[in-house]
């Protein structure tokens, strides 16, 4: 059966540091910003169609990945519980129980981060300040009731 980890935390989190540990170790990473970054797309937030257009071929390689038995690291920020559980009725008629990795890292590391980003590769889109900001703000930390739920506080 495959293994499904999704990474989650705002922008500037960590995450696709975590996430390309796990490529290295041989799961298979998708994520918004690579797939956008291969459309040509260079600005966040994406429009409307661009995400429905990128979310749909994620789902579709996820789902194939899945079904062909390859484990797989979603690296997008699952920011809200309603997506993490779309997200997870996608992958139970699989016969998959995703696991949660949270990047707990605080606010003014996040920003700063942010800040820095150069917009050179497709894990460094740079956002504004504040829409960063926003992003953090508006953010749903996973509970316990998410369970398995791996936590990484970053101070």
């Amino acid at each position: 059966m495959s293994r499904v980890v999704f990474m989650c935390g705002p922008a500037g989190a960590g995450k696709s540091t975590i996430a390309r540990q796990l490529e290295a170790a041989g799961m298979t990473r998708l994520s918004v910003e690579r797939t956008a970054w291969q459309m040509g797309l260079r600005a966040m937030p994406l429009g409307v169609e661009n995400q429905r257009e990128i979310d749909a071929a994620l789902r579709g390689r996820l789902v194939a990945l899945v079904e062909s038995g390859e484990d797989v690291v979603l690296d997008f920020s699952f920011w809200s519980l309603a997506m993490r559980e779309d997200y997870r009725r996608l992958l139970r008629p699989l016969g998959v129980e995703p696991e949660t990795i949270y990047l707990a890292t605080p606010r003014d590391e996040v920003l700063a981060r942010i800040r820095a980003r150069g917009a050179n590769h497709p894990d460094d889109f740079s956002l504004s300040e504040e829409l960063a900001a926003e992003y953090f703000d508006h953010f749903e930390v996973p509970t316990a009731d998410e369970r398995p739920l791996r936590v990484i506080a970053d101070s």
